[in-house]
């Protein structure tokens, strides 16, 4: 990589980013630390607000499969998403698990470690070489 290529994040993992964060914390309710999402919302319609938040996991998941991601992780991603759905077909505690169990949040964050680390040698040199010409500049 030289010093003027840049690594650039995939538009996909930006994207899932943007998705759960309006589906799982896209709110925080005044004077707590609690954030809702559409999940929590749309959940609130019962059986078909799961499902159609159901696809909107299946979405992330299929964006981290476009990346390559692999998949153990793509699997580790589907039970989140699998446990998020049946336990929101439970009356009430189904609502209240929405409230807690960030499963979008918590495949983002895999698809994200799992970029980090394969990029990782990449990154690592293109933040010596910012360095470097930081350090020529500013000595």
């Amino acid at each position: 990589m030289n010093k003027t290529e840049v690594l650039k994040v995939p538009k996909s993992l930006l994207m899932t980013q943007k998705i759960a964060n309006i589906t799982d914390t896209a709110v925080r309710i005044p004077f707590t630390r609690i954030k809702l999402g559409l999940d929590f919302l749309i959940g609130l319609i019962p059986g078909i607000g799961d499902a159609i938040m159901l696809a909107v996991a299946g979405s992330i998941i299929v964006m981290g499969h476009s990346i390559g991601m692999p998949k153990t992780l793509l699997w580790a991603m589907f039970r989140n998403s699998a446990l998020d759905f049946i336990l929101g077909l439970i009356p009430l505690i189904g609502d209240v698990v929405d409230i807690f169990y960030k499963s979008n949040q918590k495949n983002v964050r895999i698809m994200e470690l799992w970029w980090l680390q394969s990029n990782k040698t990449d990154l690592d040199e293109r933040t010596a070489q910012m360095l470097e010409q930081w350090e020529k500049e500013n000595s």
